[in-house]
């Protein structure tokens, strides 16, 4: 049985652009091709029982030649295997999409096409270019810029009295030849023009200028690069959105839990930042059940459940999903959560809390609950690492306290070198402040500035002597992200 190959555009770089199509095809690929170009967030979606293969190509070096390429596909799918060619950008702009396709149909190889959103209109989007324009341009014209060379068929004469847009892909290189052939057949020294790096990244740069100017303004910019050419161009001032945020070119470093950290990140990311993941701990099941499963069976019997975090109540919830029960084992119960966003987590398992402390941290709990605590048995769920201040407050004035073990947290060791050019470094719990130092041993974080989400976190900060930098003003992500804005946004 044969199989079939998709060949599928990934996008300009920003792994937000990748359509929903090429993200169900990753998911389901046997085998998966892909060039230098796509990004490295995109490549983590790979399945781990995939066949990758590296076949990209940027200027100058070639990992796997064309026909070889070509070869392959077909190859993979007369054994039946579905194949993903995955490219950046649009498969079919400059992206050799269409000849992998001829090679295909000749081999009588199936095969499907999905267009992927190309640089060349996403770049000078991202940098405030529109490529048309009822006032600049209705016309945008597309060549590639690496091949232009004198010898090519590049036809200047009508690029250079074109009176729409014109954008070079991949001709960083070819600049002063771009230039002085617009010039010579004609274009004005005056001409608007951009070059634009890394499109749609963290690292995006853009350098505006004219003809006359733009070579000296992009020396030394980094590839790849796009040049735009045309009235379009002196919109970027008036548009940019993109690397006009208020954490644009910051690098932010997350310690989270990579599973925990999806909602920081976006929210960073979505300021601008270049967000690395550098994860101290990881979330795992408790050494054993035996805790939680008890308090779940008992349920009914309890007057209080403290949930003391968000890993507590999705850990809690699956258990109780596993052993055949729901919500309604809590409806005879009174339930305190610490922090709105453990609050939030339990009204997404339909549960309204009956108690938030204005603080994060359960011991503000106590001044909210009754002193005579003798006939009230209270369950707390959370790690099996935690602070027991709680538990022994309660037990002084008389209550009956029973520890659910949902979870417990492990170290995890990153590599100390992405922390290189941190602009900051965020801290979500104790436990991550502590396995930090801890995996970083003497290593300096380099004038990193220290973000934390609350008190106790501050706490630990101070016990490794480090002062942190900012607090969040609510033990809440969202909080977080607004300090960072607040210590990095440069200041109008």
């Amino acid at each position: 049985m044969s199989g079939k190959v998709y060949l599928a555009g990934a996008g300009p770089g920003d792994p937000g652009l990748l359509t929903l199509r090429a993200a169900e095809l990753i998911a389901s690929a046997d085998v998966i091709a892909v060039d230098a170009l796509v990004s490295s967030e995109i490549v983590a979606r790979f399945p781990k029982n995939a066949e990758v293969i590296y076949v990209g190509k940027r200027a100058g070096a070639h990992t796997v030649p064309q026909d070889k390429t070509n070869a392959l596909l077909i190859e993979k799918a007369k054994a039946g295997r579905r194949v993903l060619r995955l490219k950046g950008g649009d498969p079919f702009v400059f992206g050799r999409g269409g000849e992998e396709a001829e090679e295909l149909a000749a081999a009588g190889v199936e095969f499907e096409i999905i267009p992927g959103i190309s640089s060349s209109i996403a770049g000078p989007a991202y940098a405030g270019i529109p490529v048309t324009h009822r006032a600049h341009a209705t016309s945008v014209t597309l060549v590639t810029g690496h091949e232009s060379e004198e010898t090519t068929g590049v036809d200047w004469e009508s690029l250079a009295h074109l009176s729409g847009t014109v954008v070079f892909l991949m001709g960083i290189a070819n600049l002063p030849l771009i230039v002085r052939k617009l010039r010579e057949h004609g274009a004005p020294a005056t001409r608007p023009a951009a070059v634009i790096s890394k499109a749609t990244t963290a690292a995006q740069r853009t350098v505006t200028g004219t003809l006359e100017t733009i070579e000296q303004r992009a020396a030394g910019i980094p590839t790849p690069a796009l040049i735009v050419v045309g009235g379009v161009v002196t919109l970027h001032d008036t548009i940019n959105w993109f690397e006009s945020r208020p954490l644009f070119g910051r690098k932010v470093v997350v310690t989270r839990a990579r599973e925990q950290a999806s909602e920081l990140k976006r929210l960073l990311e979505e300021s601008g930042a270049q967000v690395v993941q550098f994860p101290t701990i990881e979330i795992v099941a408790p050494a054993s059940y035996q805790s939680l499963d008890r308090v779940i069976a008992a349920a009914s019997d309890y007057q209080w459940m403290i949930f003391s975090s968000t890993n507590g109540v999705d850990a809690f919830f699956q258990r109780l999903h596993e052993r055949g029960k729901d919500a309604r084992a809590l409806s005879r119960v009174m339930i305190a959560a610490v922090g709105e966003t453990t609050a939030s987590d339990l009204r997404s398992h339909g549960i309204e809390p009956d108690l938030v402390p204005p603080k994060f941290q359960s011991a503000a709990l106590l001044p909210l609950l009754e002193r005579d605590q003798h006939g009230i048995r209270t369950a707390i769920v959370r790690a099996e690492e935690g602070r027991d201040d709680l538990i022994e407050e309660l037990r002084k004035r008389g209550g009956e306290v029973d520890l659910a073990v949902a979870y417990r947290t492990r170290a995890v060791t990153g590599d100390p070198s992405m922390l290189d050019g941190a602009d900051a470094i965020t801290f979500t719990s104790a436990s991550t402040v502590d396995h930090f130092f801890e995996a970083i041993g003497q290593r300096s974080v380099n004038g990193a500035r220290l973000a934390s989400i609350g008190p106790i976190t501050s706490d630990a900060l101070r016990r490794w002597k480090r002062e942190p930098d900012a607090e969040a003003e609510k033990a809440t992500v969202a909080s977080l992200h607004d300090a960072v804005v607040r210590l990095l946004a440069p200041r109008a």
